[in-house]
């Protein structure tokens, strides 16, 4: 792979810049996530930093909400922003020249958002619309009643919030929400593609250097709920959920778990999709990914099939599951390895994929990576380290949601299945 450029910087007010020179690409992009994510909301009012998310967007500095759109467009940038649990997230990609334009504009849209009064119900419009969203999407039920149990609160929410709590939130919580959690302490800057980087920490400084720091708020956390549960609706079909414990980025067996889930799931030879799906045909659809948060980490895997067929599904995934504590092939683990340094290289073209993925780095490990040392990390893997660490983590102390007519049994399968506390 190509040598790259990483560089970081650290502002006194505890914003830092960090940054991938890719000269060889005519575009850049940033993405800036900024430590005010749902686990700040008040819990009768769940969805306040997604509410703001869209908000800060109807107008900032000089310009109204048309102007602002308008000015996007004249970048020729493409933007996006969500609300994450511990942080919110603003992206945006666009030629090359027009990054520190792009930030300036950025810069308006954090610290001197409008919030136009006028404009509120029509901001409140959009979640709702997006809690409707996933309404119909049951899978998606299934899955979020997974994390809010696997975590608990508030490192299990879902930062949409409800229809009830995104109904109660003011104009006022908006602004109060914004001049509390909206600061440069632990705010991540990350540009890649082709840029001066020295003229970017200028730029950086210029716009966010004299944003004063505030005291981190501290947040009340509530233990998992660890039981099985089922979510009745009447349907043909079952949505089933398993959870059991991952690891985080930082943890120094991430990768050889993430080697272990991606035999488990990844592409069409996977052993869910051949065992489950394949072989016996139970299912639609079947997967497992890992999830975390900063500190906690799981792998949740997700069926959708017939109710008819349900508890015969799941009771195939907790045996792959089981399985798995077995070991792996060596033609397995060199079958995954291609699709991740494919995955790597795609990542080299593109500098929206690096500037999130170095945003990311930052969060979680407080230093970047160069692609070149996940493709050594990834390479450097043996089947038999990913075995040991089997041995020592076998899959094990399943939790389980399900959505559909008649709840599901996790019956056993030679080792206990105690759910995770």
């Amino acid at each position: 792979m190509t040598q790259q450029q990483l560089s970081h910087y650290s502002f006194d007010n505890g914003l830092t810049l960090v940054g991938h020179h890719m000269p060889w690409l005519q575009s850049a992009a940033y993405a800036i996530s900024i430590s005010a994510g749902s686990r700040y909301d008040h819990s009768e009012k769940v969805g306040t930093a997604n509410f703001l998310c869209e908000m800060v967007q109807r107008g900032c500095g000089d310009m109204d909400s048309r102007q602002y759109v308008e000015a996007l467009q004249m970048l020729g940038m493409d933007s996006s922003s969500s609300a994450g649990n511990y942080q919110t997230h603003y992206g945006g990609a666009m030629i090359a020249n027009e990054l520190i334009p792009s930030l300036r504009i950025a810069a308006d849209m954090l610290r001197r958002p409008i919030l136009p009064a006028e404009q509120l119900e029509d901001g409140r419009m959009v979640c709702l619309q997006e809690i409707a969203a996933t309404a119909d999407d049951l899978a998606q039920q299934a899955m979020n009643e997974m994390r809010a149990r696997f975590y608990g609160d508030p490192d299990g929410r879902n930062s949409d919030g409800t229809i009830e709590s995104i109904n109660r939130i003011t104009l006022d919580d908006l602004r109060e929400f914004h001049q509390s959690h909206y600061r440069p302490d632990g705010m991540i800057i990350a540009v890649a593609g082709s840029f001066d980087w020295e003229s970017i920490v200028d730029e950086v400084g210029q716009l966010f250097g004299d944003w004063k720091s505030k005291p981190v708020p501290e947040v009340e956390t509530t233990p998992p709920v660890t039981a099985a549960h089922h979510m009745p609706f009447d349907s043909e079909q079952t949505h089933i959920v398993v959870g059991f414990k991952g690891f985080t980025t930082s943890h120094p067996d991430f990768y050889l778990n993430r080697c272990a889930i991606g035999v488990l799931s990844d592409g069409m030879s996977s052993r869910l999709f051949t065992e489950v799906r394949e072989k016996r045909g139970l299912c639609y659809t079947v997967y497992a990914s890992n999830h975390m948060t900063k500190k906690q980490a799981g792998v949740f895997c997700y069926s959708g099939t017939s109710a008819a067929r349900a508890q015969e599904t799941l009771d195939v995934i907790v045996e792959q599951l089981v399985h798995l504590g077995n070991g792996i092939s060596k033609a397995e683990l060199d079958r995954l390895k291609i699709q991740i340094r494919s995955g790597l290289i795609s990542q080299q073209e593109s500098c929206r994929s690096r500037a999130n993925s170095i945003n990311s780095d930052w969060f979680h490990l407080g230093r970047l990576r160069t692609l070149d040392e996940l493709n050594q990390t990834i390479s450097s893997i043996t089947v038999d380290q990913v075995n040991e660490f089997l041995g020592r983590h076998r899959p094990s102390g399943f939790s389980l949601v399900t959505l559909g007519s008649a709840p599901l049994e996790l019956k056993e399968h030679g080792i206990p299945t105690t759910p995770i506390g």
